[in-house]
Formats: structure tokens, C-alpha cells, sequence
């Protein structure tokens, strides 16, 4: 693919001698080698790209090999951004490429890090890590491509400080959580019995977290206050009511006949005593356990029984799977220092989700779901497609050679469309966007305001939900801006830990206060406003003012640009209801609601540690589909 004299193929024979002479002396940074950035680095180096850097954290799995064609099986468990850079070289060994196994969330990739480049191209799977590279690149003035694809939807865009609107500047699709009292009293879809059924390997083998709790929740709305008195929380003799479930557990030493019963029957009768719940809706059935297999059966570790990841269990089946993974888990779990981390790739961890929210499926009359269904939904695999990747990689190419040309004016975001005969085109092309002056990132003064009971939003909260969460910031100082200056929270761990907990009213904070927001990591500063507001329901702990839904349901919701993607984040197995946030509408969208992160232990890919502590359904640029 390179001539003798150092000229690719395609630079000799389609491009000006300026714009290669350009190309060859232009330096580029890639984040992300996943999907698309595989794609990408090939055609970068094919096109005559010679001066590159590429950062990514991940390394190679298995279930990389069928679109990511950079890595082959001998390449499992290795670097992504150091296989990538020894394979691309092959198609052109002059490249000067520098690969980096890291997140680019790492302080020595500062604003003076990024001013060293000409451009810089994102094929990223998290949220968290293009908030980080939007804002290093309007800190540092350097043009961005941002890119992603989900399914055969795909969609390139060209971001520039002051001239179009950042990745941040409309609001992203709300999170699709679910409401603890749906999860634990009235599921009724298959993703509610698989969010429990995680939460119950969190309880018994997991990192232990109340607000994740899988008993009924008396506290339900529906219920007025008349919640189970007809019931008592006890099975086969035991009161559980005030011990936590991994307390019990370890009281029956898991014995899985009584962790059954109680989770599947009593539980569940003690539902049933909530009888407003069921006015409305159909009852569910409980289930005792009904068969008596040896509890220490060697047959019964190996839980995955041959089965195919397709077919549907039935109940005699998730029954016996249920027990041995219970048998498996409890000696492993007593084996390590550490609570269990639910992984998909786990045969057995996978197999306790599948068998329990099975069975709870079974209770709720709730379609059961195969393997292969749960594990897309709950360990999170979304269909990807190669060819969507290659066609997105492409165009972030091209609309590269535009601005090395110095025609910006010519730029434009492409959306790869799912549904061509209603569109009569594969491409939909339209006009780059102007920042939105009420941005709170690129705006000349950003500001936000936030709606919280300023009596129980703690300082812990405002870092770690808000700023860090929501916001998008790495490691923010915080001071309220009254003049005297006084530190609420600062990045140098220790220095404000005992404000963690405390309510932001007990530092005199009340409705109207503003907080003066810095990362310097990020080059970035942002004043946020505070609106005392003591309405706000879990799971919710505040409201941005473009949160709060400007359409009533009757109306229609405006659709989701590239918010939607996976490079930009899905959010449900499937479509999703559109977002509630105000978006202006565009010309061409796709109207599914995505929103991506990563899987667990590799979603420090560029930064962001993600838990299983919320409900909420994700989606990467590996096509990793995540119930946080």
C-alpha cells in the first residue's frame, strides 16, 4: 500500500500535492481502539497519515475478534492501543505511531499534551471520557471528529471551540432508571427481574449497598401506608425482618433451599398482603422449592450444564442452576478477601442472574429470557456490525482532509440511517450546529443551575453524583463563591474529607447560593447555582434546570442526535423512550435513546469506574449493553 518513495497508494493518485503534503505532517490523536478505532487507524495510515498517537485503556477479549480485524486470537488479553499500533504499521511501516495503555483521563495528558496536535478523533465507549476529551480540546483549541455507531446507525461530527456546538452543548438523553418499589414489588418486564436478580448476587456475594436492597419495599407509594400488615418476614422459623440478607445468609450457612423459599415464596406472600398493589394488575404466584438435589454434588459447580445459550430454562432447570451457583459462589466468596464482582464473562455469576430472574419472571408472569437474552441485557452485549464502523471510520476521514484543506465551511455532521426506504438515502448530512450560548462547558461564563433539598445533599453527593456523575469533571475544587472563599471540596485527597457528609445548609448554603467549580485537570470552571427544592424523589438527589421536562406525555418528544449512539451512549436492550430533555430537533435523528459506559473492570477504559449500583442500562463502543 506505500509507494517506494514513502507516498500511500491513495495520497499519490486522489489528493492535491498540498493537502498530502498536509496529511503526512499533520499530527493526530485517536482515542479509543475498539471498533471504530480500528477502522480508523487503517484508514488513517492507507490514506497517508504518518504522525499518530493513539490512547486506550482496554485490552482484548475474545469477543473483540469478529469486527475488530486489528487483533487475532493470539492477541487476547494484550493492549488494544499497542496490538493496534503493531498491526496498522504493516500497511504502512514509515508511520511514527505511539501507542499509549492508559486512560486519557491521566493528568499528563494536559491541555499542553493536546496543543501538540492538529486534530484529534474520538472512537470512544464512555460518556465520562468524551465529556474530558470535549473539554481538553476546547482548552487547548484543537479541532475534535466525534464519532459512533450502534447497530447500523452510526454518525460523525466535527467539533471547534467557538464555531459549532460542543459535545456538551444539548442535553444527553436522561438515564433510564427504574424505581426501587418496581424492582422489588411490581416488576414487569424482563429487564426488572434481571436488575434484581444482580442486586441479589450484590447482597449475598457482592459489595454490599442498602439502597439495592431485594426485599419488598414497604415504603411503596402505591400503598398508603397499609403495607404488609397481615404478613411477618419469616422463613421456615427464622425472623429476618432486621437482619440485612447477607447476614442471614451466612446464619444458614446459603442454604439454597431456604434462600429459595424466602426469596421466592415468602417474599412474595408477603407481597401479596400489599393488596392495593394487585387491585390493578395480576398477582404473582409464589414458588417453594420443590426439588432435593445433593447441595455439594460435584455436578452441580459446573453451572453452566451444556445448555444452549438459547433455549429457555424451565423451572425444574433455573431450580437445580439456582442451587449450584448459590453452592459455587458461597465457596468462593469465603475463599477471598474481596466481595465478588458480578462479570458476564463469569459462567457462574452469568448463570445465578439467568436462574433467578427466571424464576422471578416465572412468578411476575413475565416472559423468561434464554441465556443468550440475559446475557446481552444484564452483562451487556449489543449487536455490532462491522460494516457500520468502517462506513463511520470513513467519514471521520473525510471530514478530516476537510479541515486540513482549511474548508471548515465545508464540514458537516453525517448520520448513518437505519431506516432507508422511509429516508430514500443511506447518509442524512446536515450542517454543523452553533454553540449553544447556554452551554455549561464552552459557554464564555458557564453556569448551571441545580434543584436539591440543600438539607440532605451532602458535600459526598455534590462530588460524586453532580460534579463527577452528571458534570463530567474529574477532580473538581469547590468554594463557595461569597467572597470568603470557604473550601467545600478540594481535589488534594484528605483535605476536606470530613465534609463529605454534611448537607450543603449546614455550611449556610441556602436557596440562591453559588459555587465556584474548578478542574484543573480540565482547564475548566464552572459556577454552579443552587435552588433549595424539597419535592425531589429517589432516586433522584437533584434536577438540572434542563432536566425538568418541558413535555407534557401527550406531547411529542424531540429526537436524539448523537446522544444516541454508542459512541455517545444506549440505554435499554433495544429502543428506548425518547428523552424528556428539551433538545432541539434536527433534521435527521434516529429517536432511540442510547447512552453508553463499559463493562465493570474495564470501564477504567479512559477513566470512569462504573459499579452495578443503579438501575440504569448502558451501552460502549465495544457493544457492551451495561445494567449499571
Amino acid at each position: 500500500m506505500v509507494h517506494e518513495n514513502g507516498n500511500s497508494v491513495y495520497s499519490h493518485h486522489s489528493l492535491s500535492d498540498n493537502l498530502s503534503q498536509s496529511i503526512k505532517q499533520c499530527s493526530l490523536l485517536v482515542v479509543g481502539a475498539g471498533g471504530i478505532g480500528c477502522e480508523l487507524l487503517k484508514n488513517l495510515v492507507l490514506t497517508g497519515f504518518e504522525k499518530i498517537e493513539v490512547i486506550d485503556l482496554d485490552t482484548i477479549d475474545v469477543s473483540n475478534l469478529n469486527r475488530q480485524f486489528l487483533f487475532q486470537k493470539k492477541h487476547v488479553s494484550k493492549p488494544k492501543a499497542v496490538v493496534a499500533r503493531e498491526s496498522v504499521l504493516r500497511f504502512n511501516p514509515r508511520a511514527v505511531i505511539t501507542a499509549h495503555h492508559d486512560t486519557v483521563m491521566n493528568p499528563a495528558f494536559n491541555a499542553d499534551y493536546f496543543r501538540s496536535f492538529t486534530l484529534v478523533m474520538n472512537a470512544l465507549d464512555n460518556k465520562a471520557a468524551r465529556f474530558h476529551v470535549n473539554r481538553m480540546c476546547l482548552a487547548a483549541e484543537v479541532p475534535l471528529i466525534e464519532s459512533g455507531t450502534a447497530g447500523y446507525l452510526g454518525q460523525v461530527t466535527v467539533i471547534r471551540k467557538g464555531l459549532t456546538e460542543c459535545y456538551e452543548c444539548q442535553p444527553k438523553p436522561a438515564q433510564k432508571t427504574f424505581p426501587g418499589c418496581t424492582i422489588r414489588n411490581t416488576p414487569s418486564e424482563p429487564v426488572h427481574c434481571i436488575v434484581w436478580a444482580k442486586h441479589l448476587f450484590n447482597q449475598l456475594f457482592g459489595e454490599f449497598d442498602a439502597d439495592n436492597e431485594v426485599s419488598p419495599d414497604t415504603a411503596d407509594p402505591e400503598l398508603g401506608g397499609e403495607a404488609g400488615k397481615k404478613a411477618t418476614m419469616s422463613t421456615n422459623g427464622d425472623n429476618i425482618e432486621r437482619k440485612s440478607t447477607r447476614e442471614w445468609a451466612k446464619e444458614i450457612n446459603y442454604n439454597a433451599k431456604k434462600l429459595f423459599n424466602k426469596f421466592f415464596e415468602s417474599d412474595i406472600k408477603y407481597l401479596l398482603s400489599m393488596e392495593k398493589l394487585w387491585q390493578k394488575r395480576k398477582a404473582p404466584s409464589p414458588l417453594s422449592f420443590s426439588i432435593e438435589p445433593d447441595l455439594k454434588s460435584d455436578s452441580l459447580v459446573d453451572c453452566n450444564m451444556g445448555l444452549e445459550d438459547k433455549r429457555v430454562w424451565n423451572l425444574s432447570e433455573c431450580t437445580e442452576m439456582f442451587v449450584g451457583c448459590v453452592y459455587d459462589l458461597m465457596k468462593r466468596s469465603e475463599s477471598s478477601d474481596e466481595p465478588l464482582v458480578w462479570d458476564k464473562d463469569d459462567e457462574v455469576a452469568l448463570d445465578f442472574v439467568v436462574a433467578t430472574a427466571n424464576i422471578r419472571s416465572i412468578i411476575f408472569h413475565i416472559p423468561q429470557q434464554s441465556r443468550f437474552d440475559v446475557k446481552s441485557m444484564a452483562g451487556n452485549i449489543i449487536p455490532a456490525i462491522a460494516t457500520t464502523n468502517a462506513v463511520i471510520a470513513g467519514l471521520m476521514v473525510i471530514e478530516s482532509m476537510k479541515i486540513l484543506a482549511r474548508q471548515f465551511d465545508k464540514c458537516s455532521t453525517v448520520y448513518l440511517n437505519r431506516n432507508v426506504k422511509t429516508r430514500n438515502r443511506l447518509l442524512g448530512v446536515e450542517e454543523l450546529q452553533k454553540p449553544n450560548p447556554k452551554c455549561y462547558v464552552c459557554a464564555s461564563k458557564p453556569e448551571v443551575t441545580v434543584y436539591a433539598d440543600l438539607s440532605t445533599f451532602t458535600c459526598g453527593m455534590l462530588e460524586d453524583r453532580l460534579l463527577k456523575e452528571k458534570l463530567g469533571m474529574v477532580a473538581p475544587d469547590v468554594e463557595i463563591d461569597d467572597g470568603k472563599g470557604s473550601i467545600l471540596i478540594s481535589s488534594e485527597p484528605g483535605e476536606t474529607e470530613d465534609n463529605q457528609k454534611r448537607a450543603l445548609q449546614s455550611f449556610g448554603i441556602d436557596n440562591g447560593t453559588r459555587l465556584k467549580c474548578e478542574d484543573y485537570q480540565q482547564d475548566y470552571e464552572l459556577t454552579v447555582i443552587l435552588r433549595h427544592k424539597d419535592d425531589i424523589e429517589p432516586p433522584l438527589a437533584f434536577l438540572l434546570e434542563g432536566d425538568i421536562p418541558a413535555f407534557s406525555a401527550s406531547e411529542e418528544r424531540p429526537p436524539n442526535d448523537l446522544n444516541s449512539l454508542q459512541s455517545i451512549s444506549p440505554k435499554d436492550p433495544g429502543d428506548v423512550p425518547s428523552n424528556t430533555s428539551p433538545v432541539r430537533k434536527r433534521k435527521h435523528s434516529f429517536g432511540s435513546d442510547f447512552s453508553g459506559d463499559i463493562k465493570r473492570q474495564k470501564s477504567e477504559v479512559n477513566g470512569q469506574t462504573n459499579d452495578f449500583s443503579s438501575d440504569v442500562v448502558d451501552v460502549d463502543d465495544d457493544d457492551e449493553l451495561m445494567i449499571l
